[in-house]
């Protein structure tokens, strides 16, 4: 069956490393028809809504999205490039990929962070004899997507009976007298119901795909409620799969022993707000956010996109010199989830080709800074890149 994808640029750079995706994806013989879905910036300024009910609508309809990137802004700098005659009239912005996450329910967010063999980004270390070693980092986050720090439950001056909620608890007492403008607030929910989904989804991804360990990467010596809870169902869950070991973590400590031996963890699990920090954490050793693929997944949609931000600064060079090789990672694994393994394994070998010959790199894997200037010091551009692997395919 034909399907149909919601193809979402977004803002900067998902302009550009978007079409280069489906490029790959129409030379790998993934035939599909692509609609177009409006989400970002400008839709924000000119609408008050940076994802319109009509992308949502679309989403709804066909189930799988491909997502470029997102320019995010604090509160008072949203409401003040909004449109004059949108401005007062109690429009808040909030982040469309986090909504596109709790509208859909998009609980499962599933990070791999994959070194590839000769890019000269990837994590190295010194070794006891004084020379050098590179570790084989193959790490994949499963970062709850929904709950925790991002619901969004929050405030500032929080309400009368917020304000008396929170009085009840005793920890709250040297906070009692403060102004409520003074007073921030942000609150971290789990749920048992989620944290037993992600968890399970964690140890059957490992099953299915090798890995020795599970690791929970929380912080329950401190946050003892909903990091507990995560860990409790991660033991439960740990019953079923025998043949996997269930490792745990504290974040801070997860950051120092990422550097130190990488090639020891498997699958990691945590929160979204951890989940977060640690992905980007072993992105950065295997080459850096334009090698960041990442799903997010529910039970009846999925949307796909890289990691990195818009990096609005290099959306109108021209050549473009933005590597696009998270983007197409991205939608290897929406070919993945929709059962086209095979044209996934050819797209992600083509990759390692181009990465292991070395002859075409973009300005971050020269280890350059990024500017007009990379090209003519040999750099490859972006469609270059592209046309590279698809002459592998």
């Amino acid at each position: 069956m034909k399907r149909t994808i919601v193809a979402m640029p977004g803002d900067g750079i998902g302009k550009v490393v978007l079409p280069e995706a489906i490029r790959v994806l129409d030379a790998a013989g993934f035939e599909a028809d692509y609609v177009n879905g409006d989400i970002g910036w400008d839709f924000w300024c000119n609408e008050g809504n940076p994802l319109p009910q009509r992308t949502i609508d679309l989403l709804a309809e066909h189930r799988i999205g491909l997502f470029g990137a997102i320019t995010s802004k604090p509160k008072a700098k949203a409401a003040a490039e909004l449109n004059p005659e949108l401005q007062n009239k109690g429009f808040v912005y909030y982040s469309p990929i986090v909504t596109m996450r709790q509208h859909f329910d998009l609980d499962l967010c599933i990070r791999p962070c994959r070194a590839f063999p000769g890019n000269p980004l990837n994590f190295i270390r010194k070794s006891a004899d004084g020379g050098f070693e590179e570790p084989n980092v193959d790490v994949v986050i499963f970062r709850q997507n929904t709950q925790g720090l991002y619901a969004g439950v929050e405030w500032t001056d929080p309400p009368r009976n917020v304000r008396d909620a929170l009085a009840s608890h005793p920890r709250f007492k040297p906070f009692l007298d403060v102004p409520g403008e003074d007073l921030a607030v942000s609150t971290r929910i789990f749920t048992r119901e989620y944290c037993r989904r992600i968890v399970t989804a964690a140890f059957e991804y490992a099953q299915k795909h090798g890995y020795k360990s599970v690791t929970v990467c929380e912080k329950p010596n401190v946050i003892r409620e909903t990091s507990g809870m995560m860990e409790t169902e991660a033991a439960e869950a740990a019953k079923r799969f025998p043949d996997i070991q269930l490792w745990s973590t504290n974040i801070d400590a997860q950051m120092m022993w990422l550097t130190k031996n990488p090639e020891d963890y498997g699958v990691i699990v945590a929160g979204n707000m951890f989940g977060d920090i640690v992905s980007d954490g072993f992105a950065g050793l295997v080459g850096g956010l334009g090698f960041a693929c990442s799903a997010n997944i529910g039970k009846d949609v999925a949307v796909f996109e890289p990691t990195h931000g818009s990096a609005p600064k290099y959306e109108t060079l021209s050549p473009s010199i933005v590597n696009p090789i998270a983007m197409v990672l991205s939608a290897c694994m929406m070919l993945d989830h929709i059962g086209e393994t095979e044209k996934a394994d050819r797209i992600r070998s083509a990759i390692a080709t181009v990465i292991v010959e070395g002859r075409v790199r973009t300005y971050d894997m020269l280890k350059m800074t990024g500017g007009a200037d990379v090209i003519a010091k040999g750099a490859a551009t972006t469609q270059q890149v592209t046309d590279e692997i698809i002459a592998h395919l």
